[in-house]
């Protein structure tokens, strides 16, 4: 079987497009030097939210709100978005977006800290689908919280995973590359979850929690 072209990848990618508040909101967030989901993975994101009903998701990692308004667009009506940052000006940013795109102010809840003190906050069992797409080095710690947090037959997610097209490359040994590269192995391999490694984006793994 051959590999994907560059065009078909490019095709696939871009097959179901921004509207105009994500792409304002991902323009935002290029600004602000918090890399956003691109439409494949986006698409993706909405995707999953939509398949599994999700009505309460976590998201480390808000960014300007681009991957918040993918995820939004798949939950129901009274779906609920609990979104994590560290930093102010970024949730800002993604308040912004969440307005201009007509989402009611009590469908998110923005937190500002540090995830790693948020998460454990959070209700065992109470979530459909976690995202994760943060500081790479701290991923295994987040994927500790978020299998604590979902519900069995809910959706973790996390972009990224093939960073760069270095998580594939031996040869590419710096730690972000090494704890991606070792992270997806040991989620492959976890009976608990039924996982799928997408080359989208940036690669987004997605599994489903047995």
């Amino acid at each position: 079987m051959s590999a994907p072209k560059p065009a078909t990848w490019a095709y696939a990618e871009d097959f179901i497009a921004e509207d105009e508040v994500v792409e304002q909101a991902r323009r935002r967030g290029e600004e602000l030097g918090c890399t956003p989901v691109l439409p494949g993975v986006g698409s993706a994101l909405r995707l999953l939210a939509a398949a599994v009903g999700a009505r309460a998701v976590v998201e480390v990692g808000t960014g300007a709100g681009t991957s918040g308004l993918w995820l939004l667009a798949g939950m129901p009506r009274d779906g609920i978005l609990t979104t994590i940052d560290v930093d102010p000006e970024h949730q800002r940013a993604a308040k912004k977006a969440y307005a201009a795109a007509g989402i009611p102010p009590q469908r998110t809840r923005v937190i500002s800290g540090n995830a790693l003190e948020v998460l454990p906050r959070l209700t065992d069992g109470a979530y459909d689908m976690v995202l994760i797409d943060a500081d790479k080095e701290r991923y295994p710690d987040y994927v500790e919280q978020a299998m604590r947090l979902l519900r069995r037959g809910g959706v973790l997610a996390l972009d990224n995973m093939l960073w760069h097209d270095r998580v594939a490359d031996p040869a590419a040994r710096d730690e972000a590359t090494t704890v991606l590269r070792d992270l997806g192995k040991q989620l492959r391999d976890d009976e608990r979850l039924l996982p799928s490694l997408l080359p989208t984006g940036d690669g987004l793994l997605a599994a489903v929690k047995r």
